[in-house]
């Protein structure tokens, strides 16, 4: 694929470099990993965006999971606030769908967890609630149940 520029930025169809990933996690606000978490998301993962500024620093991420059929989600998405409300998060998840669209059987499932600073970019381009179902974690808490 070829990389979409949105001047003054860059966005690249690969995975952010291992570093840049666990930082931009951090540092948008999401939950922080470890790099033994991050490597496994790195390399298993469906869909890759990434966005760099014109100085090659990577400011925002995006992500596909799933198994290439039917089921997709959408993760990792996430800007440094510095560089929020540039229209990158739109560009990410405008990118990652058209992929989805052109790469998987027709009628794909594509889901996300929007947390409050995304949603309404989620909204606009066309996500909803899926109510009456919730989604649901299970937290670790370093136990086994048997």
């Amino acid at each position: 694929m070829v990389n979409v520029d949105i001047s003054p930025y860059a966005l690249q169809h690969t995975a952010p470099a291992l570093e840049d990933y666990v930082r931009l996690r951090r540092e948008s606000g999401l939950s922080p990993i470890s790099p033994e978490q991050a490597e496994p998301a790195l390399r298993s993962s469906w869909a890759w965006r990434h966005a760099r500024s014109s100085a090659g620093e990577t400011v925002g991420m995006g992500r596909v999971i799933g198994d290439g059929g039917w089921y997709f989600h959408l993760a990792d998405m996430a800007t440094l606030p510095e560089h929020q409300g540039r229209g990158l998060g739109k560009a990410i998840l405008d990118s990652l769908v058209a992929e989805i669209h052109s790469r998987a059987p027709a009628h794909p499932y594509i889901t996300l967890i929007g947390d409050p600073p995304g949603q309404h970019l989620y909204r606009s381009r066309g996500f909803e609630d899926v109510a009456p179902s919730l989604g649901m974690v299970l937290r670790d808490t370093g136990t086994v149940e048997t």
